[in-house]
């Protein structure tokens, strides 16, 4: 069976702006450069973005490593201070703190990994049934 990648494009979110996608997209690359996998990221695209979303504060329970990732033009200083940064463009990124170590106990790891497969093998599988019921899953 061949397929024709350019057919499967990503569907078109629309919740993100320009500068956000750029900000994802130069820090996938960068993580990627480190031997990372990445399904997507959260990203901080300006001061009002930072200050609005609270939700991230929920994030550290589900990950070794805090970081946010923004661009040159949002000041360093809003972060919190035992979070790390990453820096980025659409063409790449790069760490400007380290995030300290906050080790996921076992059982949460094991939940996060199968979420990271599901949501990456719905995403896929949505490529290539742009039609089906792949998006509500998630």
């Amino acid at each position: 069976m061949a397929f024709v990648s350019d057919s499967l494009k990503l569907p078109v979110d629309g919740r993100q702006s320009q500068t956000a996608l750029a900000i994802a997209r130069g820090t996938a690359r960068l993580l990627h450069a480190h031997g990372r996998c990445v399904v997507s990221v959260e990203v901080k695209s300006s001061i009002a973005d930072f200050r609005a979303d609270q939700k991230w504060q929920d994030y550290r329970a589900h990950c070794d490593r805090l970081f946010f990732a923004t661009t040159i033009d949002v000041p360093c200083e809003i972060f919190p201070p035992d979070t790390g940064l990453i820096v980025a463009d659409a063409f790449g990124a790069e760490f400007k703190c380290e995030a300290p170590e906050h080790k996921l106990p076992a059982a949460t790891r094991k939940s996060m990994m199968l979420l990271f497969a599901r949501a990456a093998a719905m995403r896929l599988q949505s490529l290539a049934d742009p039609t089906g019921p792949y998006w509500d899953a998630e």
